[in-house]
């Protein structure tokens, strides 16, 4: 179990039998390379992850696609000054850079949408809530596969891209942020990058927007969830059925929902 971590997790390289051909599994159907924390975090409960998946998967094999884009069209985003090619040169970050950048946001673009309408469904299923179901839209784009550098342990990097970290993952939150969003570790290849969209960021948290931002994901997330919940048939529970729920409700309630909206303004942002 990984101590990398900032809740209990499986690591994709210490992953074995069942879990590990779970992991391959959800990286085709999801068309990434990396395993999201939540399903590295359910692989720690016995059945957790194969109960989970099973149920989920078929919603990512055809109708999530449109509601997640559904989703990504109906946050309302701040309006944001671009970044220009000119001060990411400046700041050490070339072209080639820019592409890894950009594959990075645009993978978490594509799965987070995603996990937040199909968990949605799943807390749907069993603790309907009392939002208005939300219809799919009519544009689903295609995500390609993007293979994505490892996942950087936070231990591993220097104190002051920790320090950057930690504050950008208290933006938008509204409880105490300790998942730490996986993107932002992703995007610290490129400390510099990550300083500027801390100052890109920084008054959209400041006057509320960005908190706002999440409070809309997460209803618009129940919204499309409680459509979907329709089409799930989920098998078995695990024996820690509460405990399992609670953690997909943590994740979809804060990292899935506050990331949705805050990479979304990133990646529209940052040049191609």
């Amino acid at each position: 179990m990984s101590q990398q971590e900032s809740v209990p997790s499986v690591l994709e390289t210490e992953a074995t039998g069942e879990i590990a051909g779970i992991y391959a599994d959800i990286r085709r159907t999801l068309d990434t390379s990396v395993v999201n924390l939540i399903w590295r975090h359910l692989a720690t409960m016995p059945g957790a992850l194969p109960w989970a998946w099973s149920a989920v998967r078929p919603l990512y094999l055809a109708p999530a696609a449109a509601h997640a884009e559904s989703i990504r069209r109906s946050l309302q985003l701040p309006d944001t000054p671009a970044i220009s090619k000119d001060v990411l040169y400046a700041a050490g970050i070339d072209q080639p850079a820019l592409t890894n950048i950009r594959a990075v946001l645009n993978s978490y673009y594509h799965t987070n949408a995603l996990a937040l309408a199909v968990l949605s469904a799943l807390l749907e299923h069993y603790d309907p809530s009392a939002a208005e179901p939300a219809q799919p839209s009519d544009a689903v784009p295609v995500s390609a596969p993007t293979e994505l550098p490892p996942l950087p342990p936070m231990q591993g990097l220097s104190p002051d891209v920790q320090r950057l970290i930690l504050e950008l993952n208290e933006f938008g939150e509204d409880t105490d942020p300790f998942l730490i969003a996986s993107m932002y570790r992703h995007l610290a290849y490129w400390p510099a990058y990550l300083g500027i969209v801390r100052t890109l960021l920084a008054p959209y948290q400041a006057d509320g927007r960005l908190s706002a931002l999440t409070r809309s994901a997460r209803a618009v997330g129940r919204a499309h969830g409680k459509v979907l919940a329709c089409q799930l048939a989920p098998g078995k529970p695990p024996d820690g059925l509460s405990a399992a729920l609670a953690s997909c409700q943590l994740f979809v309630e804060h990292p899935i929902a506050r990331m949705a909206g805050i990479c979304a303004i990133i990646r529209r942002a940052t040049p191609e």
